[in-house]
């Protein structure tokens, strides 16, 4: 026993010694020897953070308090560890969001596994997770290529047969299993009659003779579809030429081009118009709201408001009695309101009881107090009644 530690110990110095490589192999013999049980999850990719994988503590028959005491710890040699261990509640969760074709490419089944360590005494449970292909990407055409800045064009000469192969779409999926099956269907063309697609090969086949009486310039919309649940799809579109010499293609090229610029800028000036008239027609909605409102306030105001109107009178203004339809001494409030039969006029007070009288045979003035009665039972008297105000501006 030279290593000192068991019986078994010297069959390793026999092959190791007693060095790195013998106390190496004995850890790995040791942790054979204390793995205590295996549980396999199978759960569908692109789960939320936080979501249940499984109870572990109940699949492997422990106890919360084993878990506690055992410092339960989850070890992987991953550099992102996807689940979480919540000892609390001996449930494992989703701790990173899981992207099948990320963790495993084509690979498949798609799993990955890590080890839940427990101490004193020590074991050691190995969990894995199955993961489950979603269907969470769309096809993906590599044939014809889409480009916004060229267009390709298939030629068919005039004298092709019936079945004549035109072109072939080339789609791939890269989710795994049934939802990456394709199938190719013809949307929309210039003449239904004249074209189909293979159903499962993508294939574009002329299904009559080519006419003179055909269109030069045809324009197919292919839809790729998926077999997954919900299916996801991509829309790809073929131009043919059906000509029999290659200046006619370019011709046809140049005007499918043209054609296709044309109706891009139709559609931004169309939307363009739409905006602006939009834009006017509430901006005026909004202002004319505004000035309604403003003036059913202001009349408001005007018509409910307790403080006097206080006239204004120019300077060295004066008022024979009697000569002017009314005096200048008194206060009047006009009240008007949007129906013209509730309109009314409010007489105030006079504006003040003391003024000046002034005698036109005499060089001096006086003071006195008169009410507003004597002065409406005067009306043929010689005096002159000046405001106290514009005397004193005098």
């Amino acid at each position: 026993m030279a290593c000192g530690i068991s019986p078994y110990s010297r069959c390793v110095r026999w092959h190791f010694g007693c060095g790195h490589n013998g106390k190496l192999l004995f850890f790995l013999i040791y942790l054979i020897q204390v793995v205590s049980g295996q549980v396999r999850y199978s759960i569908p990719e692109e789960m939320k953070k936080g979501s249940l994988i499984g109870n572990v503590a109940q699949d492997l028959g422990l106890d919360l308090k084993r878990l506690r005491s055992g410092r339960a710890r989850i070890v992987t040699g991953e550099n992102i560890q996807y689940t979480e261990l919540k000892t609390d509640k001996g449930i494992l969760v989703v701790k990173e969001r899981i992207d099948r074709e990320q963790l495993c490419g084509d690979e498949t089944p798609c799993s990955f596994s890590f080890e839940m360590i427990l101490e004193n005494p020590m074991e050691l449970h190995q969990i894995t997770i199955l993961i489950q292909d979603q269907n969470d990407n769309p096809p993906q055409v590599l044939y014809p290529v889409q480009t916004g800045g060229s267009l390709v064009a298939e030629m068919v000469p005039r004298s092709a047969d019936v079945g004549y192969l035109v072109t072939k779409v080339v789609a791939v999926d890269v989710d795994s299993g049934q939802n990456a099956w394709l199938s190719y269907k013809l949307q929309k063309a210039t003449d239904r009659a004249l074209f189909e697609v293979g159903l499962q090969n993508g294939e574009i086949r002329t299904i009559r003779q080519v006419t003179d009486k055909d269109a030069v310039k045809q324009r197919l919309t292919i839809i790729v579809e998926d077999n997954g649940q919900p299916s996801r799809s991509a829309t790809v579109i073929v131009n043919v030429v059906v000509a029999d010499s290659f200046p006619e293609v370019l011709s046809e090229f140049t005007d499918f081009t043209q054609d296709k610029e044309y109706n891009d800028n139709l559609t931004f000036y169309l939307v363009l118009a739409l905006a602006v008239v939009s834009f006017l027609f509430i901006t005026c909605l909004v202002v004319i709201i505004s000035v309604k409102i403003y003036r059913w306030r202001q009349s408001r105001i005007m018509c409910h408001s307790n403080l006097p109107v206080i006239p204004y009178y120019p300077p060295r203004y004066s008022d024979t009695l009697g000569t002017g339809t009314l005096q200048h001494v008194y206060n009047y409030e006009v009240c008007r309101t949007t129906d013209s039969r509730k309109s009314d006029c409010k007489f105030g007070r006079a504006g003040s009881q003391n003024v000046l009288i002034m005698d036109p045979s005499s060089t001096g003035t006086m003071q006195r107090i008169q009410s507003e009665k004597s002065i409406l039972d005067e009306p043929d008297s010689p005096l002159e009644v000046i405001d106290l105000s514009d005397h004193a501006n005098h």
